[in-house]
């Protein structure tokens, strides 16, 4: 029971996304506009060029926010099991804290912790 559930889900959602790629290239919008395809700049006219470079610094720092973000993903669930999880589990922990902060180091030996 569960498998054909589980096989009409998935004919269900191919069939509702091809449903919406068929729609979406039939029906095209009422009319183009340029102006819809410039860059915002608060409804002023654009002053010189829109593609700007960025420093890498700012990469970095995205990239230490995202590993630190996805390290929260793991810290909950293993949170709820840390009594049944015992010693194996502590250990394995102590490694992830491990490996993340050497990432973290890694970003304070680039000096993208600052901000300047």
């Amino acid at each position: 029971m569960e498998s054909q559930s589980l096989v009409l889900f998935f004919i269900v959602a191919v069939f509702l996304v091809g449903v919406a790629l068929l729609f979406s290239s039939y029906v095209p919008p009422t009319s183009y506009n340029p102006v819809k395809f410039e860059p915002y700049e608060c409804g002023m006219e654009t002053i010189g060029g829109t593609w700007l470079q960025y420093t890498v610094g700012y990469y970095l720092f995205a990239i230490l926010f995202l590993i630190f973000d996805v390290e929260t993903v793991f810290i909950f669930p293993w949170a709820t099991v840390m009594k049944t999880a015992g010693i194996t589990g502590f250990v394995e922990i102590v490694i992830f804290f491990f490996i993340l902060g050497l990432g973290l180091l890694y970003g304070w030996k680039k000096h993208a912790l600052r901000w300047e």
